[in-house]
């Protein structure tokens, strides 16, 4: 399938590895240039480069305030955005204090808004924002407890951007699952596969190729969606 990207210009946080990555090589590949965006700028030399020519990268910390309009006056107009903000730290939920709380707010669920809020203006038509989240939507992962808390809000905040934005733009939700990536080797050591009924965790690709579509005009007839990639791992029809 023609995921009709050539010429068209994204922007992808997180975009020097795991997730982010996956999606950059997966737009990329089907003629799309990246904007990539994270914290290490070695580290986004290093993915842009590798990505061929046409690609960009700019060093930020989306957890500042100031980051979102950063970005939004580097990019210019694009296509569409990979809201690829990270996890909080693990933490039973009883023993998160304040201040990590906080913290998990503003680099989780206020990076997400700022962004979407300040990206949205220079969309082009037909444009998706893909925001991604967690299976926490749906049900609790042990010593998660702020992303079981921070995450199912903004899987709500996704259908409300999907409203505030039609027709223009579209908004989805992405659920990865056990991705193999740094930070599943930390909170899984072993047995990453277990009780997925594919059997494996799911390799980066296979999740950058789902997110490269949703962000695509092929799904030009898909917004407010949360789509699960997650070898099963979830077992809530909804």
């Amino acid at each position: 399938m023609d995921l009709g990207l050539t010429g068209h210009r994204y922007v992808v946080t997180g975009g020097s590895r795991g997730l982010g990555y996956a999606t950059a090589q997966a737009l990329a590949a089907e003629g799309a240039r990246t904007l990539l965006i994270g914290r290490d700028p070695a580290a986004l030399a290093n993915a842009c480069a590798s990505l061929g020519t046409g690609h960009e990268y700019l060093a930020a910390d989306l957890s500042l305030p100031e980051t979102a309009q950063q970005i939004s006056a580097w990019a210019g107009d694009i296509d569409g955005a990979l809201v690829n903000v990270g996890g909080p730290a693990p933490g039973r939920i009883l023993e998160i204090d304040d201040a990590e709380w906080q913290s998990a707010f503003d680099g989780v669920f206020m990076a997400t808004i700022r962004l979407v809020r300040t990206l949205a203006p220079r969309m082009r038509p037909n444009g998706a924002f893909l925001a991604v989240l967690s299976t926490t939507v749906k049900q609790p992962i042990a010593d998660l407890g702020a992303s079981n808390g921070m995450r199912p809000g903004l899987a709500v905040a996704v259908k409300d951007l999907a409203d505030a934005l039609a027709p223009d733009v579209r908004v989805n939700g992405i659920l990865p699952g056990r991705i193999v990536t740094q930070r599943l080797r930390e909170l899984y050591p072993e047995n990453a596969g277990e009780g997925i009924p594919l059997g494996r965790p799911g390799d980066p690709a296979e999740f950058g190729r789902v997110a490269a579509f949703l962000l695509s005009p092929a799904a030009s007839y898909v917004t407010g969606t949360l789509v699960s990639v997650d070898g099963g791992l979830l077992r809530s029809p909804w």
